[in-house]
């Protein structure tokens, strides 16, 4: 069964943290974190539809500028969410730009930026090209505590963790993985089309007395082919979690978000020989990422954001976080 969320460390173990992820039939992609985004080409910038930044310390922040520029020309809005401040933050930012070649008759390009205040979206604000990147104030959208993006296929959630400061962490649940038995398709002699993807909503809607408008074929039943022509199975799952203390109360944020996730990205700064360093710098050992991984029962881990102190020492810290999370 394929995969629908392809995600990416955008960077090396010990350059900015950023994550591409990227939806396999979806034509969009999201980015955790806006860091150095030298590696991701133009044509991959252009189908990032969301931005979620966990807060706005330069190597998580510094590629915003970029991104804008690319995205300046497209129609499409570019939705943002960060902790609180960012909206200022993203103002200030256009702020030092000059407009005056956008107007009335520029492409409609917007940014839609919102704050997560824990539990909840707090401040919402546009800034539409069309008015010189003017901020606008709007109303926050209605979504579930803990949850800064809900569609029907998935949904984003955000805890706030200590650094500090506020640094969110972000966790992606595909509501239900629903892919299409391509031999089962070509069996039942049924066209290809966006016929599928009505299907396949209301098949993870739990509709079962539905009916499907298939080209040359009419009015059909969902439950006449739906056994036959879909796997259904658990929704695919992720977690990122960058620039957070140690501390009771990071850990059980940590272990809520991360729980049976099929992949977490998380930091490993320090080796637990450094564990001194950690604390200072508000940051994760490469045992502590382990030990969380492990705690969480994910499925998968990579650790990132290492400190460039350890460059001589290669995968020493990956290595160490892999003992803490694959106990002998």
């Amino acid at each position: 069964m394929s995969w629908l969320i392809q995600p990416r460390l955008i960077n090396g173990p010990f350059d900015d943290p950023g994550l591409y992820i990227d939806f396999r039939y979806g034509h969009r992609a999201f980015l955790f974190d806006l860091g150095d985004l030298a590696p991701l080409s133009s044509r991959e910038l252009m189908r990032v539809s969301h931005v979620f930044v966990s807060h706005t310390h330069i190597d998580h922040f510094a590629g915003f500028d970029r991104l804008l520029r690319i995205c300046l020309h497209r129609p499409g809005p570019l939705h943002l969410v960060g902790p609180p401040g960012f909206i200022d933050r993203v103002e200030h930012k256009l702020q030092g730009f000059t407009w005056n070649l956008v107007n009335e008759t520029s492409v409609d390009f917007q940014l839609h930026v919102s704050e997560f205040h824990e539990p909840l979206i707090a401040r919402a604000a546009h800034f539409a090209a069309r008015q010189a990147f003017r901020r606008q104030e709007v109303p926050c959208p209605d979504l579930p505590v803990g949850v800064v993006l809900a569609e029907n296929d998935f949904h984003v959630e955000a805890v706030a963790l200590d650094h500090g400061i506020p640094s969110l962490a972000f966790g992606l649940r595909e509501t239900t993985r629903v892919n299409v038995r391509r031999d089962a398709l070509k069996g039942l002699r049924l066209p290809t089309g966006p016929w599928l993807n009505d299907a396949k909503a209301m098949v993870r809607a739990g509709i079962e007395a539905g009916e499907l408008d298939i080209p040359e074929l009419g009015k059909v039943p969902l439950s006449a082919i739906k056994d036959r022509l879909f796997f259904v199975g658990p929704g695919q799952s992720l977690a990122y979690v960058t620039d957070t203390a140690i501390s009771p109360e990071n850990e059980r944020k940590i272990l809520s978000l991360a729980r049976d996730v099929d992949h977490l990205f998380i930091e490993a700064v320090f080796p637990e020989r450094d564990r001194a360093l950690a604390l200072e710098a508000h940051h994760l050992t490469a045992s502590e990422a382990g030990r969380l991984a492990h705690a969480a029962h994910v499925r998968r881990m990579t650790v990132f954001h290492h400190s460039t102190r350890y460059l001589a020492e290669g995968d020493a810290l990956r290595a160490e976080a892999i003992r803490a999370f694959r106990p002998v």
